[in-house]
C-alpha cells in the first residue's frame, strides 16, 4: 500500500492530487512514463504555439523560447528511459484534463492570451505537484531521483507563465481569471480516470 499523499502546498492549485491517483500512478509506472514523454512534447509544442501566435511580444518570445527547449529536452530524457524500460514510443489516448481546459480558452484577444498563459501555468504546476508525488513514491530509487530532477523545472515553467501573464495583464485581472480556471481544473481532476495518466 502506497503511503497517503501530504495535501499540495502548490501556488494555482485549488485541490491536491487524490491518494488514489497517487496509487494508480506508481502500479503503472511505464505507462506513466510513456504520458509523460508525450506531455513534454505537447509542452514544447504550446510554448511554440505562442511564440507563432504573438511574435513581437518580446518578453514572451524569449521566455518561452528557453522553456520550448527545456521541455525538448525532457522528452528526450524521458525517452531515454522509456527506451531502457523496453517501453515502445505509441500513442496513448488522452485524458479529457488537456481538452477540457483548452475550451475554457476564450477565442477574442486579449482573453485568448490571457487563457492560453493560465492554462499553461496551471497544467505546468500540476506536472509540478505530481512529479513530487512520484518523486516521493516510486519504489525504483533511480527512477524516483528522475522524477525529482523534472520537478524545479516544472516550477520554473509555471512561474514563467504566471510572470508572464502578470506583464500583459493587470495583477488584479490575472487573479480573477486564475480563480475561475483553477476551479475548472480541480473539477477535471475530480474523479479518477479509469487510465493511468499524469494529468488523470
Amino acid at each position: 500500500m502506497v503511503a497517503a499523499a501530504a495535501p499540495a502546498r502548490i501556488q494555482f492549485l485549488q485541490t491536491p492530487t487524490s491518494q488514489a491517483w497517487v496509487e494508480q500512478a506508481i502500479a503503472h509506472l511505464d505507462t506513466v512514463l510513456l504520458d509523460h514523454s508525450h506531455c513534454e512534447r505537447k509542452a514544447a509544442g504550446v510554448a511554440m504555439n505562442l511564440m507563432c501566435r504573438y511574435p513581437s511580444s518580446e518578453k514572451l518570445v524569449r521566455a518561452l523560447t528557453a522553456i520550448a527547449q527545456e521541455e525538448l529536452s525532457h522528452f528526450e530524457l524521458v525517452n531515454q528511459w522509456l527506451e531502457r524500460r523496453q517501453v515502445p514510443l505509441q500513442p496513448l489516448p488522452a485524458p479529457p484534463y488537456g481538452a477540457g481546459l483548452s475550451k475554457q480558452v476564450r477565442r477574442v484577444e486579449p482573453d485568448r492570451m490571457l487563457d492560453s498563459l493560465l492554462v499553461a501555468a496551471l497544467i505546468e504546476a500540476r506536472s509540478h505537484e505530481r512529479l513530487g508525488l512520484l518523486a516521493a513514491h516510486c519504489p525504483e530509487p533511480e527512477l524516483a531521483q528522475f522524477f525529482h530532477s523534472l520537478m524545479a523545472s516544472e516550477a520554473r515553467h509555471y512561474g514563467a507563465y504566471w510572470v508572464l501573464a502578470t506583464t500583459y495583464f493587470d495583477r488584479a485581472t490575472v487573479n480573477a481569471r486564475l480563480t475561475e480556471l483553477s476551479a475548472i481544473e480541480s473539477e477535471l481532476l475530480a474523479t479518477l480516470h479509469p487510465e493511468p495518466r499524469i494529468h488523470s
